[in-house]
């Protein structure tokens, strides 16, 4: 659910879990119910398999499938330590970012006591003390997670509610494509888009930046080969699509804007898959590449048998972009760190 966190699992069709969701607001409970609709019609298509086994409400089955997303997502690679109603995600063996914890599946929120548990464990490993969670699945948790020293993001919730994004304009001398890791530039070529995206986020926003080409050859490292390895593993498999905007020649107007400009990917959970790491180098943004990466990515997945795309928008502002590609707010996921 974090914005730009790149995480995904393996391609077996879930059980959503009927969940308990909290009343919500006029607006935002439409949202669901036209979300819920559309859900629905995705997964009759034919070749889809039943993910629902009993009658549920709009919301249950919506929030459902996105909380079975979510828990689905780390296990493949991490162990997996139950604390006091937290589930903290450890990775073992395949190299990257670390995980968090997250409320289990059906537990009620926790208290700071619990949360402070966590943490303590946390520390005792290494790891980030970072939690994740749905405010509307898991009610409740904000204020003991502020009370015990976290500072809480309240990022946009989207769920996709059409059934294909519209095109997305894009400069002169701008190109897309998605990596192959096939192809002899696929390492340097995920080693620029990370560059990109951490560029991005620390500059977040929809503002033009500061930081361009210059900073983003200097922030690109090499790889190490695993990780490279793991993510062509990924990819081959279909748990994960990776796409990027790059300018050969320098865009229109911006001849020094050369190389990869926009990158961000997806990851994929049986019919659902979730939109990450989506980011624009910041002197390159207000045109488009952002968008037209999502749109691609968004199209790979859905062209690939998904019926659910999600994302966390990292803001409002950023949020009126995505609905733009025919993204919906349903409710707020929750993003946990010390404050």
């Amino acid at each position: 659910m974090r914005p730009g966190h790149l995480v995904v699992n393996d391609l077996t069709t879930p059980s959503f879990p009927t969940v308990s969701t909290r009343p919500v607001g006029r607006t935002v409970g439409g949202h669901i119910s036209h979300a819920f609709g559309v859900l629905a019609r995705q997964l009759a298509r034919p070749g889809i398999s039943p993910v629902v086994s009993a009658p549920v409400t709009d919301s249950d089955a919506l929030f459902g499938a996105l909380e079975t997303f979510c828990d689905a997502v780390p296990r493949d690679r991490c162990r997996v330590e139950r604390i006091a109603g937290f589930d903290l995600f450890v990775r073992e063996g395949v190299p990257g970012h670390p995980f968090y914890a997250r409320p289990a599946l059906g537990a009620p929120a926790g208290t700071a006591a619990d949360i402070a548990a966590v943490r303590a464990r946390q520390r005792e490993l290494g790891l980030p003390e970072a939690f994740e969670w749905v405010d509307e699945t898991t009610p409740g948790l904000i204020e003991p997670a502020r009370a015990a020293g976290l500072a809480v993001q309240l990022a946009p919730l989207m769920v996709l509610t059409t059934d294909a994004p519209p095109p997305v304009r894009i400069p002169v001398g701008a190109t897309l494509r998605l990596l192959d890791p096939d192809d002899e530039t696929f390492a340097a070529d995920l080693a620029a888009s990370a560059a990109v995206a951490d560029l991005a986020f620390a500059d977040g926003g929809t503002a033009v930046g500061a930081a361009g080409p210059a900073e983003r050859d200097e922030t690109t490292g090499t790889l190490d080969a695993d990780r490279v390895a793991a993510e062509a593993e990924l990819i081959r498999t279909g748990r994960h699509v990776r796409a990027l905007a790059e300018s050969p020649q320098g865009l229109e107007g911006a001849e020094a804007l050369r190389g990869v400009v926009a990158a961000g990917s997806a990851g994929r959970v049986g019919p659902v898959a979730e939109v990450v790491g989506v980011g624009t180098l910041p002197v390159a943004r207000r045109r488009g590449l952002g968008l037209a990466v999502t749109a691609t990515v968004v199209r790979a997945v859905l062209a690939a048998g998904v019926r659910v795309v999600f994302l966390s928008a990292d803001n409002e502002d950023v949020a009126a972009l995505y609905a733009r590609l025919g993204f919906t707010r349903i409710g707020t996921s929750c993003i946990a760190e010390p404050a």
